[in-house]
């Protein structure tokens, strides 16, 4: 068994920046395996990988692009299917990363260890910052459509500011533990047991909102957790606001998420912000 499964999905990912967050696999002391599936039009990446010449690196080409949750999905039902062949299970945690991800030696180890110790989390995301140094605001509220779509189309900036304060939880100190209703997609680090009792990523997302989906089912059942005593770097992020076609999917996805939680009527997300704002 496995100690550690990781996916990443790639889409015309440039070789130089995988080529980065596979070295700090490589650095591991855990027994892991490294998937790495490629939504590409083209098979570019797979003579690449096989540079590394390491077998717990395994490339799938997918030959379409469906979204990021369908990418993960082939990874998830492979794990489970595998399970059920075996009759035993194949790794005990699994996750979720950007290609543009990087991070220090011993990082996944001290969040592989502080997991050991509490069963009783679902999910766990660590401190992430910029190539700068600057701490990202990685933490959410269960999103409102105020905080996700009417907000790009109001003038006042005053008004949004202050949404976006509370949203993104800065009035919270980002270097102590938290459990939180939402945590950054970009890591998601998890039993694999959730799968199993919560599901894989919802289909019907291309991309956005996916991950906010897939926490909250975990929050359900499971404790979400902030874990700033492990850091990584995101070299790239907000992608849906530096591009008018990635707003546009943004928002698409937005829509589809109220559409199954609620829009003004969401009676779980009031009483979770109502209770963690206390």
């Amino acid at each position: 068994m496995y100690d550690l499964t990781a996916c990443m999905v790639t889409y015309n990912t440039d070789e130089e920046v995988l080529g980065k967050i596979i070295n700090c696999f490589q650095k591991l002391k855990l027994n892991f395996k490294l998937f790495i599936s490629d939504n590409s039009e083209k098979n570019g990446l797979e003579e690449f990988i096989k540079k590394f010449s390491d077998d717990r690196i395994e490339y799938i080409f997918n030959n379409s692009n469906n979204g990021f949750g369908a990418g993960h999905n082939i990874v998830i039902e492979k794990l489970l299917k595998e399970k059920k062949d075996k009759g035993e299970n194949i790794t005990k945690y699994h996750l979720i990363i950007n290609p543009d991800i990087v991070f220090e030696e011993g990082t996944v180890e001290k969040i592989y260890d502080y997991m050991e110790q509490h069963p009783e989390i679902g999910q766990i995301g660590p401190k992430i910052k910029d190539p700068d140094g600057k701490v990202n605001y990685s933490c959410r509220l269960l999103p409102t459509p105020f905080n996700l779509i009417f907000r790009r189309f109001l003038p006042f900036k005053k008004l949004i500011a202050k949404m976006d304060y509370e949203y993104e939880m800065r009035k919270y100190d980002y270097n102590h533990i938290m459990e939180v209703p939402i945590v950054s997609g970009c890591f998601i680090f998890v039993p694999f047991k959730v799968f199993e009792e919560v599901g894989k990523f919802d289909g019907r997302y291309f991309m956005y909102m996916e991950d906010y989906d897939l926490c909250r089912r975990i929050g359900e059942k499971f404790k979400v957790i902030y874990y700033p005593e492990a850091e990584i770097i995101h070299e790239h992020g907000k992608a849906s606001y530096k591009s008018r076609k990635m707003m546009i999917i943004h928002s698409q996805s937005a829509i589809k998420y109220f559409n199954k939680w609620g829009w003004f009527f969401d009676k779980e997300r009031h009483k979770k912000r109502k209770n963690f704002l206390k």
